[in-house]
């Protein structure tokens, strides 16, 4: 005898679903159709209310292949209402973004809102008032299970949800996705942290550390929508690639407007067509270059030895010399940009020229003051004190002249540091420079110098563990009256300036106050790997804590000799090809031409790092500087010593070695045709 559609809770579900669809439909369709041609009052008014609306439409998209919801909870009380004795609660279902019928009412909550956390944080311990947490299962976009776990029950036992475990493992083609199905209580409480703190993530690989910072700015932009709308957000990578990789996070979730950028980006003042030794570009990454830019900026000014005549119709107004040295000094005594400084002078000027006329019993106005501030004379005496200067200029002189560059870094730099930074073929101008990436930080760090950088609402650094200081500082100078979230592992730096604790980074940053979380629960790489990739946590970052993987399934590992070299590579290729999932084949970045080549003639289908997978071609070719941050079901990492080699000194090969080995989700095959470096033997 089949069971009533009515009586099956399977049913019950997918009709909820079916309901949910059609009301996420309807609520577009009433978006579209709204008439502005009566509410605006001019073309900019009605061009602004049609991009918002635009943008709405795309926020309410139904992506047909993602659940709409993906658990509800039953309530022992309705939450915020009186607690009648025998009433029950509500019940809500929670999914990516609010959905309502055409009463008003919720069939779909936000999963942001405060009713919702209880998905994530309630625990036997302690069921924050819900009877019952539903989890559900998906293939595609159909609702094919449900998993129920009666929180108030205290003789049902607590298990591992198999729905939550299937959802972490789930293999993936294509960008990165969203996690809000499988928050875990620790990294909820990171997520829901408020606006007006920075918080920086310790999190080694697979603890989820960038998906926590992505879903932070979600619940950000749903906590606080209207003043981060004003001061707006922004989401910073290590690379392109890394960006592109998870660029569909936050559309997924509903939020559009956040831009995402790369430190390189922000500093964009000069074209970068240059590239340093490592040893230089630590010097000029180091933060006391910042000082080195503040005396070299501010020897443009100097005092003045003569007074200025201000003519005014008939009578003449002077300032004396010894006045004018007042207001200069006062000026560089006060921690205001040159340029506002320099722009502040002449109206100084005018000011006490104002204040002679009123003796003389005139009655001058802001009019006056204005015209004597544009006074010829006092231009001029401006110029010649306080001159204008080009960022660019200022570096450009740094770096080519000598004896400049030694006056200014006096007691702050060795000799050895400058002759570091200094270049051996002076540019002839700042468009003929081969800049380099670490210029291009300095002359932003000279740009806000001389007028302030604009502030941020709130942003995010990921992989931060690779950045200088002076880089710090470029992103701090975003976010000087906002918060941010830093996102990073001390044990993947792999730079030569590789920050050496997280204390230190945040006060470059100017966030010494920030909590400082660790994430240590790893969800997405097997046990044996990781615990095999962990052997060399102490030569590369002592005292840090190792992931330990909470898989229940243990996952694919294995070591393999390479004796035909790259005809073994590619057996392994095909080997994972034949499993679910994408593939990662990691190499050293000198081999990747090598083994480009040998993809090409075997026909093996293969893309680069930042384009796209298909169902068809779901093998990626990383060069290993460029897997940082990067996940695929499964690895094949080739020859380990050469990625140790490909580094200028060991510890930033083992650590760029670490990346590499913790790249995978379900199995990774590990390749040598020579011996495997001798940190990972022990």
């Amino acid at each position: 005898m089949s069971t009533p559609v009515h009586d099956d809770p399977l049913s019950r579900e997918r009709s909820h679903l079916a309901a949910s669809r059609a009301a996420l439909r309807a609520m577009r369709e009433d978006v579209e159709a709204l008439d502005i041609t009566d509410v605006t009052a001019n073309w900019v008014n009605a061009a602004v209310l049609e991009s918002q609306i635009e943008e709405r439409v795309k926020a309410l998209a139904d992506l047909s292949d993602t659940p709409l919801f993906f658990g509800r909870l039953d309530y022992l009380h309705t939450p915020g209402a009186e607690r009648a004795e025998g009433a029950e609660g509500e019940s809500f279902y929670i999914g990516r973004r609010h959905v309502h019928d055409a009463d008003g009412d919720p069939m779909v909550i936000d999963w942001r809102a405060p009713v919702s956390q209880p998905f994530y944080r309630a625990s036997k311990k302690d069921p924050m008032d819900v009877g019952l947490r539903r989890r559900f299962g998906y293939t595609g976009g159909e609702l094919t299970a449900y998993e129920d776990e009666h929180l108030s029950d205290p003789a049902e036992a607590a298990v591992t949800s198999r729905l939550l475990q299937q959802e972490i493992e789930r293999p993936r083609v294509g960008p990165m996705r969203d996690i809000v199905a499988t928050i875990q209580p620790e990294q909820d409480e990171i997520v829901r942290a408020g606006l007006s703190g920075s918080v920086c993530v310790q999190g080694g690989p697979g603890t989820g550390k960038t998906a926590v910072g992505l879903h932070r700015v979600a619940y950000l932009l749903y906590a606080h929508r209207e003043r981060l709308a004003r001061t707006g957000t922004l989401v910073i990578g290590p690379n392109r690639s890394f960006l592109h990789y998870i660029e569909q996070v936050l559309p997924a979730l509903g939020e559009l407007t956040v831009r995402q950028a790369t430190v390189d980006d922000l500093v964009a003042h000069v074209e970068v067509r240059g590239a340093d030794e490592a040893t230089t570009a630590v010097v000029k990454g180091d933060a006391r270059m910042a000082e080195v830019l503040r005396r070299a900026l501010y020897s443009h000014v100097t005092l003045p030895t003569e007074g200025v005549v201000v003519v005014r119709g008939s009578r003449r107004w002077r300032v004396p010399a010894y006045e004018l040295e007042e207001i200069v000094r006062e000026l560089l005594a006060r921690d205001i940009r040159y340029g506002a400084a320099r722009e502040a002078l002449p109206q100084r000027i005018a000011h006490s020229v104002l204040v002679q006329m009123e003796r003389a019993g005139e009655a001058p106005d802001d009019r006056v003051q204005n015209a004597v501030a544009r006074d010829a004379a006092v231009k001029a005496l401006v110029k010649s004190v306080w001159p204008q200067v080009e960022p660019a200029r200022l570096v450009l002189r740094l770096l080519s002249d000598a004896d400049f560059l030694a006056e200014h870094s006096e007691g702050v730099l060795t000799d050895d540091e400058r002759k570091a930074v200094l270049w051996v073929r002076p540019a002839r101008s700042v468009r003929a420079a081969r800049w380099s990436p670490a210029d291009a930080v300095l002359i932003d760090e000279a740009t806000d110098l001389i007028e302030r950088t604009h502030s941020l609402g709130h942003v995010v650094l990921d992989e931060a563990q690779d950045l200088s200081p002076m880089q710090y500082r470029a992103v701090g100078r975003r976010c000087t009256t906002g918060s941010a979230t830093v996102l990073g592992d001390l044990a993947q730096g792999t730079t030569p300036w590789a920050t050496r604790s997280w204390s230190e980074a945040l006060a470059h940053l100017g966030k010494g106050e920030a909590v400082v979380e660790e994430l240590t629960a790893g969800f997405r790489v097997p046990t044996d790997v990781i615990a095999y990739a962990s052997r060399l946590l102490p030569h590369i970052a002592p005292g840090l804590s190792p992931v330990v993987s909470i898989r229940e399934n243990p996952g694919f590992f294995d070591i393999r000799a390479a004796p035909d070299g790259t005809a073994d590579v590619l057996a392994a290729c095909r080997e994972l090809l034949e499993r679910e999932g994408s593939v990662g084949l990691i190499a050293a970045d000198a081999r990747v031409a090598e083994l480009a080549a040998a993809l090409g003639t075997a026909g093996l289908g293969f893309v680069g790092p930042g384009e796209e997978t298909t169902r068809a071609t779901r093998m990626t070719l990383v060069p290993a500087s460029l897997a940082k941050g990067l996940e695929y079901d499964y690895v094949v990492l080739d020859e380990p010593q050469a990625v140790v080699d490909g580094e200028p000194d060991e510890r930033t090969g083992l650590r760029r070695l670490y990346v590499a080995l913790t790249r995978a989700v379900s199995g990774l095959i590990v390749t040598h045709g020579t011996d495997l470096p001798a940190q990972l033997t022990r």
